[in-house]
């Protein structure tokens, strides 16, 4: 028989705390049942879970009856609800998503955390973390960025760890390496960037080729945390990160950006190469990158891009009105030498 809404109403008031209360369920509301993947005209209460289950995976009393005192009950997987966080806030730890920055930029967003042999790492842009190659090696990286009010000494979450350098349309000192195969080179190189670093200069020398002029393939660097209990392997309203994916033609994209926030989006090019304006007369050449549609805006470079899986493919590190710009992940992670978590 046809109810109103009346009816429904008076069920729900009576019948909401039991329902409420199965382990499954996280809203409950009016609204039209679905069959087959199509709204139909039938009202009814849904009772949101955060995710389905088998009847067979629920105890007796977490299950969710087809009917209450005549009026249908509709089950909708919604996930998890969250209060929405807001990235430019102070956050210890520190999740993917929220704003972060070298002391001397604006803001930029963390992506996520990576590992390498000696321990987790905090993965963004080398022109958010590195000050497009302007930063030394231990200098200050603030969350939230600067921009967002984070100052020193008292938002430093850690110091600029490693990055790659962007090679300058042009050529320029900040440009890319050369390559070698000689063991010899590979050996020398390693000792004097040692003693490089210990004396807190950013020049390295590189036996191996990374970005070369015309032929960038990443935007990255990482920073080692003050203390790894002040981050987390998470992402703001995403969670943890599932694995590592090849980044194809019409892929989902979803990401958590300290400007736009959570967005979604797809690959709608691939192998793309593109010349980026990073400020005053500086342009670089990007090659083997992917292009989204308009996901992102200023501030969210930086930003881990997962695909629905919540697989991660790619870094994203610029962008225009209407597309979104991201470098391959197994490059970032290739010359970066990192995994995941």
């Amino acid at each position: 028989m046809a109810v109103n809404i009346d009816d429904i109403r008076a069920v729900l008031k009576s019948t909401r705390s039991d329902l409420m209360g199965k382990s499954n369920v996280v809203a409950t509301g009016i609204g039209y049942k679905i069959i087959n993947g199509k709204v139909t005209d039938n009202l009814s209460i849904i009772c949101s879970v955060e995710n389905k289950k088998a009847k067979a995976q629920l105890a007796a009393a977490d299950i969710i009856p087809a009917t209450m005192d005549g009026i249908p009950l509709d089950v909708k997987a919604s996930g998890a609800i969250y209060a929405f966080p807001d990235p430019k806030l102070k956050y210890r730890p520190a999740s993917g998503g929220v704003s972060i920055g070298h002391y001397l930029i604006t803001a930029g967003t963390f992506g996520c955390t990576v590992k390498r042999e000696d321990g987790r790492y905090i993965l963004s842009n080398n022109h958010v973390l590195a000050n497009s190659n302007s930063a030394d090696i231990g200098d200050d990286i603030l969350q939230p960025g600067p921009t967002d009010g984070g100052s020193r000494p008292d938002d430093i979450i850690g110091t600029l760890h490693d990055f790659v350098p962007i090679a300058w349309d042009g050529g320029g000192d900040d440009g890319g390496g050369n390559d070698s195969n000689c063991s010899f080179a590979n050996a020398a190189a390693n000792i004097l960037n040692g003693m490089a670093s210990a004396a807190g200069r950013k020049s390295r020398l590189k036996a191996v080729i990374e970005n070369q002029p015309g032929k960038n393939l990443v935007d990255c660097a990482i920073a080692k945390p003050t203390s790894e209990s002040d981050i987390k392997d998470d992402i703001l309203q995403i969670g943890n990160i599932a694995g590592v994916a090849e980044g194809t033609l019409g892929l989902s994209l979803q990401k958590f950006g300290r400007t736009t926030e959570y967005t979604t989006g797809t690959i709608t090019q691939i192998d793309v190469v593109s010349t980026v304006s990073y400020g005053a007369g500086k342009t670089a050449t990007f090659v083997d990158q992917l292009m989204a549609g308009n996901m992102s805006a200023g501030g969210d470079s930086g930003s881990a891009i997962l695909n629905d899986k919540k697989e991660i493919v790619g870094l994203l590190f610029a962008g225009s009105a209407n597309s979104t710009i991201i470098n391959r992940i197994q490059n970032v992670f290739e010359l970066l030498n990192v995994t995941l978590p």
